[in-house]
């Protein structure tokens, strides 16, 4: 399989992006709305930028997009009792966070989340990177572990998620297999 990877205009695309993460994630219109907000508003924060997987024919079938961490933004307040009771708050400080990263289902486990991850976190001036994923073990997991990223706070409750999430940090670069 051929894919592409490469920088995305993610606000110009973000409807794509959207329906490749409804899919992987199992959103519904309703949400999608909300997270087009959300994403439109994050691609304005400084340093913000994405990466997509297109296919050989233009389609686009996963995305990654973060930023430099900011103590000010939601998720960084939600994270930091989590983090800072288990001595890992300074992980807010001098970070990457990888904000999204999905891959259609039918293209996964055949490298594109990886190449994804890898190639944003190659442009990161920040010694570390921080994400959140739900906390359960699933293949996104394993890939973060096999990438370096490990467990900073577990159970972490954010307002009307409906599973706890786990929050992961990984020095930079990450991991490349051998």
């Amino acid at each position: 399989m051929d894919l592409v990877i490469g920088p995305l205009d993610l606000p110009a695309h973000v409807d794509e992006a959207l329906a490749v993460q409804a899919v992987a994630f199992g959103l519904g219109p309703d949400e999608v709305a909300v997270r087009r907000q959300i994403v439109l508003r994050h691609m304005t924060n400084p340093g913000a930028r994405a990466f997509g997987a297109t296919t050989s024919e233009g389609r686009l079938i996963g995305f990654v997009y973060g930023m430099p961490n900011d103590r000010a933004h939601w998720w960084s307040t939600v994270v930091q009792p989590y983090l800072r009771a288990q001595h890992h708050e300074h992980w807010l400080d001098d970070s990457f966070v990888i904000t999204e990263l999905h891959v259609h289902p039918a293209y996964q486990n055949r490298g594109a989340g990886r190449a994804l991850i890898t190639t944003i976190t190659d442009t990161a001036t920040e010694p570390r990177s921080i994400l959140s994923a739900i906390d359960t073990e699933s293949p996104a997991r394993a890939l973060y572990r096999s990438l370096g990223y490990h467990d900073l706070a577990r159970r972490v409750l954010f307002p009307s998620a409906p599973r706890p999430y786990a929050v992961m940090g990984a020095t930079l670069p990450l991991l490349r297999p051998e």
